[in-house]
């Protein structure tokens, strides 16, 4: 199957939003180490980063990045470009094994390896994006009973985790904060979206802010990307960034399909065999994903040099 012009969009906004994306993670740890050494660390509770100008080319890079990562979602289907999220991993890794000399162990190589295996394998096969012509159509999509269903759950299950889990397990269970940020991304993301596609027709000369809708996914976008910062936030501060992130890569990719399959009904147009090699590509993504983060501090670790030991002899003429 052919990748349509809208595909070819979203494919080169998704593959620069990574590049930004990764490239962000090393700037700002540049600014964050400079800072380091002539105030507190950011780890110890110190600020001094702030007058940093590297910290603040990363966080301007980050948001380009993020900036493409939301145009990319008006032109291409959620399956497409969500998975390739995973490739900003790989462009953080290398950079960080040339400038910050955070060695890539072999394992990672491979790790990178599969993430650019599975990515190829997702985006020859990726559905071709729904024609839409305004966002009332988008409206209607997110009001058939199907996805009304999944987002109630989604609500219902992120409200039962914020009030009842959150209290009592937030601390110790790493999959209630993971859970919340998840569930809310991917409405999060079907709001994004949208959101996209209105401004798409809007700079092409079909106003789509007189409608109430356009506003009503502004809303849910900004309510849910504040969920999502906080418990995230809250996740990264309790526990090991190197679980965290590919656990929530996986549960947030994984929702994010499900909810876009079930509104956009992104695999209607295609065969059981394009299927079946989608979710095999997005296996291989999770894989190079997980041994990346696993492996990411193995070229790190020095070689410990056994102990000398000196025969008796030795050490009596030495004293002698």
């Amino acid at each position: 199957m052919g990748i349509s012009s809208d595909n070819v969009h979203g494919l080169v906004l998704a593959v620069s939003s990574s590049v930004f994306i990764g490239s962000s993670f090393i700037i700002k740890k540049k600014g964050l180490k400079k800072a380091g050494t002539t105030g507190t660390r950011a780890g110890s509770g110190g600020y001094s980063y702030l007058s940093e100008p590297w910290w603040w080319a990363g966080m301007l890079t980050m948001i380009v990045g993020e900036i493409a990562n939301f145009a990319a979602y008006a032109y291409a289907p959620a399956i497409l470009v969500t998975p390739l999220g995973a490739l900003s991993i790989i462009f953080s890794a290398v950079l960080a094994h040339f400038i910050l000399e955070e060695k890539l162990h072999i394992f990672g190589v491979l790790g990178c390896v599969l993430c650019v295996v599975g990515s190829t394998t997702i985006v020859l096969h990726a559905p071709q994006e729904r024609n839409i012509h305004s966002v009332k159509e988008v409206w209607q999509l997110a009001t058939e009973p199907g996805f009304i269903v999944y987002a109630c759950i989604v609500v219902i299950l992120a409200a039962v985790l914020m009030f009842r889990y959150v209290p009592r397990y937030g601390q110790t269970h790493m999959v209630v904060y993971i859970g919340i940020c998840s569930l809310m991304g991917s409405l999060t993301v079907m709001s994004v979206k949208a959101l996209g596609i209105g401004l798409k027709l809007t700079f092409s000369g079909m106003n789509q802010f007189i409608y109430f809708q356009t506003w009503f996914f502004t809303v849910v976008v900004a309510v849910c990307c504040l969920l999502q910062i906080n418990y995230l936030n809250k996740a990264l501060d309790t526990f090991n960034t190197a679980v965290v992130s590919p656990v929530y890569y996986v549960m947030f990719t994984s929702l994010t399909i499900l909810a876009s399959m079930i509104m956009f009904k992104d695999w209607n147009s295609q065969n059981a065999s394009q299927i079946a090699t989608e979710l095999c590509g997005f296996v291989t993504i999770l894989s190079g994903t997980f041994l990346l983060h696993k492996t990411k501090d193995m070229g790190n670790i020095k070689p410990v040099e056994p102990p000398v030991f000196s025969s008796p002899s030795h050490r009596s003429s030495n004293y002698g």
